[in-house]
Parts: C-alpha cells; structure tokens; sequence
C-alpha cells in the first residue's frame, strides 16, 4: 500500500486537529502519517485534548500546537489528503500544499469553547474525540487504491457528515 501524508487544520491547532493527528498517527500507521495545524496557532495544547489522547493508549510524543505555514515550505512532506475539522479554518484561505491534497471539511463542535462545569467541559472533549476517531476509523476503511478521484473526493466530504 503506498504511503499517504494527511494534514489536519484547525484555527488554534490546541485540540480537535491535535486529537486527530494523534488517532490517525495510531491507527493509520505504517500507511498514513498524520500532522495538524493551525492558521493562528495557540502555541499550547488543551490539557484536556492530552488527556483524552492518554486515555486511549495514544502517544502525546511531539505533540504541538503549530502554524500551517511549517508545511507550506518547498521541502514539507507532500500532502495527500488535507481535513479542516474547525469551521473558521474552513471558510480561510489556505497555503498552497505541497502535493496537491484532496481536503475535506470534517467540522466539530469546538470543545474549549465549552464554558461550564469541569464534567461538562470533559465531555465536550470527549465527544470530540469520539467523532474524530470514528471519522478516521471509516476514513481508513476507503479502498483508496480502487477509487477514482471523484469517487474519492465524494467519499471523504461525506466522512463529514457522519
């Protein structure tokens, strides 16, 4: 199976990118290499995201909340598939990738902007997990060597939506 490179955005890149880039690092590897970004990085991860991250087994080795314009370079690893998971970095204008990827918008309700209780905040976190790594788990089932592009595309946009 060939090797694909898959770029997660978010504005703050703190959480839900974070908690996506961990999950697909997991579950995708040795075939998918997962990185996350943020058009106005944070420059912090939620603690909240790093926990929900532990409590699944998931490495927090090298996670950080960075600028997309790290994988804009001439030499950034080639992009394959781009997920925005935040509606702000939806409706911004990207860096043009290296590689050309397909992109989709997978958008989650954004759990630190939860205001409450520390249980309802949790769960918030929690949901967005849950949604990502069942996102990514049905992003993994796609026979990709067998889809046209269209097909492809029409399969990822769709993830979103579930």
């Amino acid at each position: 199976m060939p090797h694909y490179n898959v770029m997660f955005l978010c504005t703050g890149n703190s959480a839900r990118s974070i908690m996506a880039e961990a999950i697909l690092n997991r579950k995708g590897a040795p075939n998918f290499t997962a990185y996350s970004a943020g058009s106005h990085p944070t420059g912090a991860v939620r603690p909240e995201a790093i926990r929900q991250i532990q409590q699944a087994g998931l490495s927090t080795e090298n996670l950080r909340s960075k600028s997309w314009d790290e994988f804009s370079k001439p030499d950034s690893p080639p992009l394959h598939f781009t997920f925005t998971v935040c509606d702000n970095a939806a409706k911004e204008v990207c860096p043009i990738w290296p590689g050309h990827p397909m992109t989709a918008h997978w958008g989650i309700p954004d759990p630190a902007a939860v205001k409450g209780m520390p249980e309802e905040i949790e769960r918030a976190f929690s949901q967005a997990f849950a949604t990502l790594d069942r996102r990514i788990s049905l992003f993994l089932s796609i026979p990709l060597a067998t889809l046209d592009s269209f097909a492809l595309q029409k399969k990822i946009e769709s993830i979103g939506k579930q």
